[in-house]
């Protein structure tokens, strides 16, 4: 996959079809757009495209709102590629990208610029200064510059159930701890990416139980309290026990995301690791000891290596 990161460096394509968007978590849903991007540039022996935006564009049109991430920049580009998509276009997002109008964005950029096609684009598509544009406003575009736009349909949260996926109601499970109904919408399992980071020095110390400490950036957190996780480091795949809170049996309470990888010695301070989660075991708590803590670690423990598969 080839990737563009300035609106300098794009230039024509061979009949190239694109998708636009934020593509937070790039879920079932993105990924069902991407994949008829796919298609459609195979039916014409064309090029696939799709462009998306960093910072997400609501950091600096909304920047007293707060959007923790799904996937960090590092994370959606690789996602993005593992569909097949031929190009990605990140374009940094700004207050002067922002002022381009509608018919700017698309006579300028993508038509004369790279030349579209076909644009794909899902049901609530808006793009251009303060979002005047809209897919019939595309449409009228289309039919102005020869070009086609395909509206895609909305993926079903499930058969039952009408609401669509979305990156919104991801973002609600894994606040609710609802880790396993995120891994349904995006089709695999959440995770998180940090580098391990020097901790209190209690885990082993006090608790018999060694954890990798890492520091979140602004990607989402799932709710406080006790997960099994899948721990990816130095190539190969851990069963492990995350513990995201404040320690309340401790006085120094500090938030911490705090990974105990089972059947681990290796030294993996200052590395990435990347943490998936698979279920949440039980909400964090206060313990009267540090002797009971410790055997309720033991039991947590326990858990997750029933429940997970063998990560290998």
């Amino acid at each position: 996959m080839q990737l563009i990161n300035s609106i300098k460096k794009l230039k024509s394509y061979k009949n190239p079809v694109i998708t636009i968007g934020n593509f937070d978590g790039v879920h079932l849903g993105h990924q069902a757009l991407l994949h008829e991007v796919i298609e459609k540039a195979d039916q014409l022996d064309g090029t696939s495209m799709a462009m998306t935006f960093e910072p997400h564009p609501m950091r600096i049109l909304r920047p007293g709102q707060s959007l923790p991430l799904i996937t960090l920049r590092e994370q959606k580009i690789e996602l993005i590629e593992k569909t097949g998509i031929d190009v990605l276009i990140c374009l940094p997002f700004n207050t002067e990208f922002a002022s381009i109008t509608a018919h700017e964005f698309i006579d300028d950029l993508l038509f004369k610029t790279i030349g579209i096609k076909a644009v794909v684009v899902g049901q609530d598509y808006t793009f251009g200064r303060n979002r005047e544009g809209n897919i019939d406003l595309l449409k009228i575009f289309a039919a102005q510059k020869d070009f086609e736009v395909i509206v895609s349909n909305w993926i079903p949260v499930s058969g039952r159930c009408p609401s669509r996926i979305s990156s919104t109601k991801i973002r609600e499970l894994v606040l609710s701890g609802k880790v396993e109904e995120a891994q349904q919408l995006l089709g695999r399992f959440y995770q998180i990416r940090g580098i391990v980071v020097p901790g209190r020095n209690r885990g082993g110390r006090l608790l018999g139980c060694p954890t990798a400490n890492i520091n979140l950036k602004d990607e989402l957190c799932p709710k406080m309290g006790v997960y099994a996780v899948i721990v990816e480091s130095l190539d190969c795949r851990y069963k492990g026990v995350a513990n995201i809170g404040y320690s309340p049996t401790f006085t120094d309470q500090q938030f911490s995301v705090e990974v105990h990888i089972l059947n681990f010695s290796a030294d993996i301070y200052e590395q990435e690791i990347r943490v998936n989660f698979i279920k949440r075991i039980r909400d964090e708590k206060k313990f009267s000891s540090i002797n009971e803590l410790s055997e309720q670690i033991k039991k947590d423990i326990k858990k997750a290596d029933e429940l997970l598969a063998d990560p290998q």
